[in-house]
Order: C-alpha cells, then sequence, then structure tokens
C-alpha cells in the first residue's frame, strides 16, 4: 500500500486501507462537518438579531414625528423659539437621524401665542401627519389645552417652555411631561433664596395673563412661608411698552425686592424703566421670575447687574456644557437657556425611550420615561416623577457686574445650588389625580 506523510508526521493512507482506518476518517470528518455547521449558524443568527428585533418593532406609519410648537414671532421668541427648534434637531442628528431602523423627522410652527391657534396646529399634526411628540410649547395657556389634546388622543407631550404648574397638578395626564422648569421651582429659588439674603420684602410687576398669575402666587406664598411680607403688586398686559407708571408704584412700595412676574420683551421693557428710573439705584433690587440669558444679552449688564434668577442650566457651568452650548452658538448665534437645553435633553431621552420599548406607542414609551433615570449635559441623574414632574437639582444665580464679565456670555454668579426634593412642589401638596396618597 502507497503512503504518504500527514500534516501531523503520521503516515496517511492512499488506496483502500484498512476498515478501521476508514471508518475513523469518516467519523472525523462527520464531526468537522458539524462543527462547521454550528458555526456558521450562529455566526448567521447573530448577524440577523438586530434585524430581528427592528422587524418586530411597531412604528407608526414607519417613521417618528417631533413637532416643535414654539414663540417664532412673539414676547417668547428669543427664549424659545428657533433655539428650541435647533435644539431638537441637534438631538436627532446626535441620536443618528433613525430609531428602530426608521427615519425620525422634525416639524414646526409658531402658536403665535394663541391657544386657539396652537391648538388647531396640533390636532392637525396628530390627525393627518401622525406626529409622536409635541415638543416645547412655549405658552401656559396653549400647553394646558395641548395637555387634553394628547392625553385625549393617546400622543406624548414634554413641556419645556411653560411654567404654570397646573401641568402637574389638576391638569396632569399619563402623557405629558414638565421637563427644564416650572413656576414653583422659579418662586422657590428666588423667593425663599433672596429672603435668605435679606430681601425680605416684596413687591410684584405682573402680567396679566395665567403665567404671570402663576409666578406672582407661587412666590408670594414662598416668600410669606419664609417670613417675608408682600407690600403689594401691580398687573400689566401682555405686550406692553411703557412701565413707567408701574416701576413708580414699586419705588413707592419700599420694597427690597421688586419681582417680575413676566418674561420675554415684557420683563426686558420692565428692566429697562427701572434702570432708567433709578430703582436699583436707590437701594431695591430685581428678582426675575423667569429671565433667560438672552435677556441679560439683549439689556447689557450695566441694567441687569445684581439681579437675582433661577436657573435649570447655565452654559459656563462645567467644560461638558460649555462643548455643547458652543455647538448650539455655531447654529444660532446665542447660547442655550434652560427651555432649549431642556428641549435638547428631553428629545435625546424620547428616542431612547423609544428604542428601549421597541415601539413608538405613547403608553410604553411613556413607561420608560419614568422609569429611567437621565444623564446628559442638561442634567445628572434626573427623573421623572409620577405626576408628570421632572425632577433636577435647580440653581439661584446674580447677574454680574460689567466689572466681573471676562469673555462674551459670562453673565452669572452661582449663589446656591437647590436640590430637586426642595426645588418643585412636595407631592404630599399635588392636586393631580395620578398621585396616590
Amino acid at each position: 500500500m502507497e503512503s504518504t506523510m500527514g500534516r501531523d508526521g503520521m503516515a496517511t493512507g492512499f488506496g483502500e486501507g484498512s476498515p478501521g482506518r476508514r471508518k475513523n476518517r469518516e467519523e472525523a470528518m462527520k464531526r468537522q462537518l458539524g462543527t462547521a455547521l454550528l458555526s456558521g449558524t450562529a455566526l448567521l443568527l447573530a448577524a440577523m438579531l438586530p434585524a430581528a428585533a427592528q422587524q418586530g418593532a411597531k412604528i407608526s406609519n414607519d417613521v417618528v414625528r417631533i413637532g416643535v410648537i414654539t414663540d417664532l414671532s412673539g414676547a417668547f421668541s428669543d427664549q424659545s423659539g428657533r433655539g428650541s427648534i435647533a435644539a431638537a434637531q441637534m438631538a436627532v442628528e446626535d441620536f443618528g437621524g433613525t430609531v428602530l431602523g426608521k427615519p425620525v423627522e422634525v416639524l414646526t410652527a409658531d402658536h403665535q401665542n394663541k391657544v386657539d391657534v396652537g391648538s388647531a396646529i396640533v390636532r392637525e399634526w396628530i390627525d393627518a401627519q401622525n406626529v409622536d411628540l409635541i415638543q416645547d410649547v412655549a405658552n401656559s395657556g396653549l400647553a394646558l389645552a395641548v395637555a387634553d389634546i394628547v392625553r385625549d388622543k393617546n400622543r406624548v407631550a414634554i413641556f419645556n417652555g411653560p411654567s404654570v404648574t397646573r401641568l402637574t397638578g389638576d391638569k396632569c395626564t399619563p402623557n405629558t411631561i414638565h421637563y427644564a422648569y416650572d413656576a414653583y421651582a422659579l418662586a422657590k429659588g428666588t423667593g425663599a433664596q433672596t429672603i435668605k439674603q435679606g430681601g425680605d420684602t416684596w413687591y410684584f410687576l405682573t402680567v396679566d395673563f395665567a403665567f404671570g398669575h402663576g409666578l406672582e402666587e407661587n412666590t408670594a406664598k414662598i416668600v410669606q412661608e419664609n417670613g417675608g411680607k408682600v407690600l403689594g403688586a401691580v398687573r400689566f398686559p401682555l405686550n406692553n411698552l411703557d412701565f413707567a407708571s408701574y416701576v413708580t408704584q414699586a419705588q413707592a412700595s419700599g420694597a427690597k425686592i421688586v419681582g417680575l412676574a413676566t418674561t420675554g420683551m415684557d420683563a426686558r421693557n420692565a428692566i429697562k424703566a427701572a434702570s432708567e428710573f433709578g430703582l436699583t439705584q436707590s437701594g431695591q433690587q430685581l428678582a426675575g421670575l423667569l429671565l433667560f440669558d438672552t435677556d441679560v444679552h439683549a439689556l447689557g449688564l450695566e441694567a441687569t447687574q445684581g439681579m437675582y434668577l433661577t436657573t435649570a442650566f447655565y452654559w459656563d457651568r462645567d467644560d461638558e456644557t460649555r462643548a455643547f452650548s458652543r455647538r448650539f452658538h455655531e447654529r444660532v448665534k446665542i447660547m442655550p437657556n434652560m427651555g432649549q437645553a431642556g428641549v435638547y435633553s428631553s428629545t435625546l431621552a424620547y428616542l431612547k425611550a423609544i428604542e428601549a420599548a421597541g415601539t413608538d406607542e405613547a403608553g410604553p414609551v411613556m413607561e420608560k420615561l419614568k422609569s429611567t433615570r437621565i444623564n446628559d449635559v442638561f442634567v445628572k441623574d434626573g427623573w421623572v416623577r409620577e405626576d408628570g414632574r421632572f425632577m433636577r437639582e435647580m440653581y439661584l444665580m446674580q447677574v454680574k457686574k460689567p466689572s466681573e464679565s471676562k469673555y462674551p456670555w459670562d453673565y452669572y454668579t452661582l449663589r446656591a445650588t437647590i436640590p430637586a426634593e426642595e426645588a418643585f412642589r412636595p407631592l404630599s401638596q399635588s392636586d393631580c389625580p395620578l398621585v396616590k396618597k
């Protein structure tokens, strides 16, 4: 029998050979073939798992749509507007532009600060364009209407623009989250902390609609609970231009703190008038109950120096916030405020919740949002409470003097960090029907 040397150095027969050797060779070949088949099957299954998961996922209409309804032309356009739109777009891009293999689209609209206009847009978005998430909603009256709409139509709304606390009170729903801030947190931060620093008498300049009423009511209550006194208040119409008479009434009150229960252009006009009439020069202090970086930027430090305000985000807080904010600035030429940073954070959280739930259906997505701790550039260890309130720490800031600012947008000095459980209304005081007592 002819033979040659095999790879292992042993003689290997060619030809018929003995029956025993042929049988051994056949069994060895069967084992090798079986191993190869198992390995190939395992690799094939591993490659198919992501595709199978995506095929099992349920995305309505094969697209996830996010509708950012905001103020693009009115009093709140700087604090929300194009900045909120850019924030949502950045979040989608940073997430990768798709979720569960389906594209994510961002729709935008101007609600014109009209509840009927905004409500009609939201209904059309949901009914005709199958929008899944309503985002921002920088108007308290509209936010209350949107809460009802998404509850009835089983969609999700995340509020970053409005301050009204009823969103987590009697108007709370299983479909809504109040994310960035609210009137209670602003009042608690600015009211309680300024009293600790000697500002124990207050007078309010209040815009005459639900948003302003809520800010004044919450702040007055906090002031009184902390031993302060409210000496009076005056109300003015939205989009008011002449604040002379209101400022002189505040001066005549002798209050140490003049609280501005307003925001946007009304707040700016009130601060200008206060500066022109020498209110702060006479020893009184302004407290902005909803003041943004863009307001300080527009007015300048000369007019705003020394003011107190409460915020959930400051662009210059650390390296992470600075990196994000510079990217944001490249797009819209302003630094992001707490509402806009909140839009970014909550949009990312929403997309992650869809991914985790395997669907864009409102119920499972809300369940994931409420069971997941959130850590990103906006918040560390944030969570959604049972009433829909997003919980995170808040910051009391004081506006710097011009001589203290070292570079553009260097506006604030941190005066106090307020833990989440202290910053927001306790559940024991909630009238949200979702809260078990």
